[in-house]
């Protein structure tokens, strides 16, 4: 690709260990999901659960809304390897027990209770060593600093500023923060200010950011921002509807931004009238057949002799289409002309021996 490199400079904060994931720092930044399943449906949500690991998401989530879904979480906790997050809401008698099998929590103090409350999670945690999320999210906000300062960045740094004093007091800094609310502009402020007065680690996400594309968009839009500003230790996509669609979402957010590469980053043209291959088409195909690839490349399919050379050319591999055929590229060099009719065959093939030489080269690398 091209030679020119911009770097993010991140933010440097304090770390703090999620299982074997690292939060903060210079770590990579993490990507999070969480579980729509019933938790006491054991079955479905480990299979939700592995299904999210598999596809690269480094933490998982889990609401924990009554007793029956502690005892779902301890099984859920001995049937996956990914690090859980436990999500209490309201009562801090779960929190104490769930840390027992979470390797981290995430809770609203203003929703868990009193000091003495907040003090019992701490040492669950404590006795544990794991960490605590602190979430400050719009919908939740304490209603003395709604009334003062209204739905605004001042309220939502106030109240999560109000939290870390809290926990300051009582000797807890095993903390990761977040503040969360669905206006991205507010979102993105908040969370700048925030990180101008505080060195925890931060999730960075835009709570219920909506369905499919709108909700990819904001969640873009939103992270994106903040993390090339190198704010933001760890993200959540929250979008309705298939959970590995967030996983994938906040790759791309992350890959758009040179911050982590994992698997195929496609590089295709809108097309016009010149163009005489369906590349849609192409594309599509050849997505869907690579689609369990982690090995970061860039791969280029482009419908016309206008930017197609140029662009094939500084992918690890691409196409330049013609009129019925194309010419297929590696590192800028043609290796051949292939027809339209076996274009996707031709093109997975040559990404499975890019793969292939990649390994090779790991290995010879390898002391």
């Amino acid at each position: 690709m091209s030679a020119f490199q911009h770097t993010i400079n991140r933010k440097s904060t304090r770390q703090v260990q999620v299982g074997e994931v690292i939060i903060g720092g210079q770590a990579p930044i993490s990507v999070q999901s969480m579980t729509n399943t019933p938790t006491t449906d054991i079955e479905a949500t480990v299979k939700l659960v592995n299904r999210l690991a598999a596809a690269g998401c480094d933490l998982v989530r889990i609401s924990v809304p009554d007793k029956e879904s502690v005892d779902a979480f301890a099984k859920i906790r001995s049937q996956t390897p990914v690090p859980l997050i436990a999500d209490i809401h309201f009562d801090y008698r779960l929190a104490v027990a769930v840390a027992s099998y979470a390797d981290k929590l995430r809770i609203n103090p203003g929703n868990i209770g009193g000091k003495d409350r907040v003090r019992e999670v701490i040492l669950a945690c404590q006795d544990r060593g794991i960490p605590i999320r602190v979430g400050v999210n719009g919908g939740s906000l304490p209603k003395d600093l709604y009334k003062q300062y209204g739905l605004t960045p001042e309220s939502l740094v106030k109240a999560a500023l109000r939290h870390i004093e809290l926990f300051d007091e009582l000797g807890f800094d095993n903390l990761v923060l977040s503040i969360k609310t669905s206006e991205v502009p507010l979102m993105v402020e908040s969370c700048r200010q925030l990180s101008a007065k505080a060195d925890f680690p931060q999730h960075l996400g835009v709570t219920e950011a909506g369905i499919g594309i709108q909700g990819a968009s904001r969640s873009a839009v939103g992270i994106g921002l903040l993390l090339a500003e190198g704010i933001g230790d760890t993200i959540r996509v929250s979008l309705t509807g298939d959970k590995l669609q967030e996983v994938q979402v906040a790759y791309e957010i992350l890959d758009t931004l040179g911050l982590r590469r994992s698997g195929i980053r496609w590089i295709s043209c809108p097309t016009c009238a010149r163009a005489t291959v369906d590349v849609e088409k192409v594309v599509l195909e050849a997505i869907e057949k690579t689609r369990d690839v982690q090995t970061p490349m860039t791969v280029a399919v482009m419908g016309c002799a206008v930017n197609g050379p140029g662009e094939a050319r500084e992918a690890d591999l691409g196409i330049a289409c013609g009129a019925g055929s194309g010419l297929l590229f590696r590192h800028g060099e043609v290796v051949k002309k292939i027809s339209e009719s076996h274009m996707v065959d031709e093109l997975v093939a040559e990404i499975l021996r890019y793969i292939d030489r990649q390994d090779l080269s790991n290995r010879k690398k390898s002391p």
